[in-house]
């Protein structure tokens, strides 16, 4: 396996935050039913899979080195996916869902933040073409599921117990 430098191991794992916010954000949908929540829940899922689909296109024009960067996305598609069943544990509700996206978009937004950064240094044209239209998306993520948060609870009763 191809040893990675340590932007292209942050690219794979930005890659496989998509791959997990995929399933991340299908598992939520299950337990959402406000129309509002939902859509953007939606949204996220299908920003998500072209995230995926235009990041292993990028990494595919790395010679050498696109197994491995694709490795270690799945390994932190893997990590996360564990943080999720662990956080939200046998009984998930919406609000759990969203609370749970929200902490996992600030998460991408920082990832991709780090990235950029990085790519300061090499100057990869191409990747930073991705960063330019990933990052915003990621932003806007990271708001939705915070109104999304906000709007589930505040219809909770705050004094029920848990």
């Amino acid at each position: 396996m191809a040893e990675l430098t340590m932007l292209e191991d942050k690219i794979g794992e930005v890659i496989g935050l998509a791959m997990a916010s995929k399933g991340a954000t299908d598992k939520c949908l299950k337990f959402v039913d406000d129309p509002r929540v939902a859509k953007s829940v939606q949204k996220m899922h299908d920003d998500a899979a072209k995230v995926e689909d235009l990041g292993t296109e990028l990494v595919s024009s790395y010679t050498g080195k696109k197994t491995a960067i694709l490795e270690k996305a799945r390994e932190t598609k893997t990590e996360v996916v564990d943080m999720m069943n662990t956080y939200l544990g046998d009984k998930p509700d919406a609000l759990d869902c969203l609370e749970f996206l929200t902490m996992a978009e600030a998460g991408e937004v920082g990832h991709w933040r780090v990235v950029q950064t990085m790519n300061e240094q090499v100057h990869d044209r191409e990747l930073q073409e991705l960063i330019d239209f990933v990052l915003p998306m990621q932003e806007e993520h990271f708001q939705l599921t915070l109104s999304g948060s906000q709007l589930l609870a505040a219809e909770e009763d705050a004094k029920a117990p848990a």
